[in-house]
């Protein structure tokens, strides 16, 4: 029997015995010493998940359920593999963000504010305007809120990318298309009846 599977018995009575694994139970203690068992659960290391490129079409889709499922990708959550010190997500195109769509009151009533750092540097947006304004940093800040703060989240964050219109300049990584869970996130004229 070698050393290492070999376990000293930790009472004091039978401070110079050895327990094998094949040999009796130690009578004080009542159990069997266990062999080292090798680690069965995967970590990954950076660069050992591949990234892949997902699109998404944001046309007609809720704003929070859409921002959910695209972090929960980008941070990797959706991949058996997933390690939470690792960035291993997937890159997202978002789409159509001029046509999403804000639920009850959101618009009027949710604002996003900015404040500069100086004496009256802040600045106040509803949603509404900010919709028409420039739709892609709502998306955007939606997500990014969504994410884990420090260095990881800001290298997830640079894996998204938000275009107002139907067309992107990624389609040279050729993108897969997002498969979302079935919820209803589709808001058509019948859901809203």
């Amino acid at each position: 029997m070698t050393a290492r599977h070999r376990i000293r018995c930790a009472n004091n009575r039978h401070k110079g015995l050895t327990f094998g694994t094949n040999s009796i139970t130690c009578p004080i203690l009542r159990f069997q010493p266990k062999v080292n068992m090798p680690r069965q659960t995967f970590h990954a290391t950076t660069g050992q998940v591949p990234m892949a490129w997902r699109h998404i079409d944001a046309s007609g889709l809720v704003l929070g359920r859409l921002a959910t499922e695209v972090a929960t990708v980008l941070m990797g959550k959706h991949r058996p593999e997933y390690t939470p010190n690792v960035q291993c997500g997937d890159a997202v195109i978002i789409t159509n963000a001029s046509k999403i769509v804000l639920t009850g009151r959101k618009a009027e009533q949710k604002t996003l504010r900015r404040w500069s750092g100086y004496p009256g540097g802040l600045r106040v947006q509803t949603y509404e305007t900010l919709l028409a304004s420039n739709p892609e940093r709502l998306v955007t800040e939606a997500i990014i809120r969504m994410i884990p703060r420090g260095r990881l989240g800001r290298k997830i964050i640079c894996n998204l990318r938000v275009f107002a219109g139907a067309e992107h300049t990624h389609a040279q990584n050729n993108p897969i298309p997002f498969d979302t869970r079935p919820l209803p996130l589709k808001i058509t004229a019948a859901n809203k009846a």
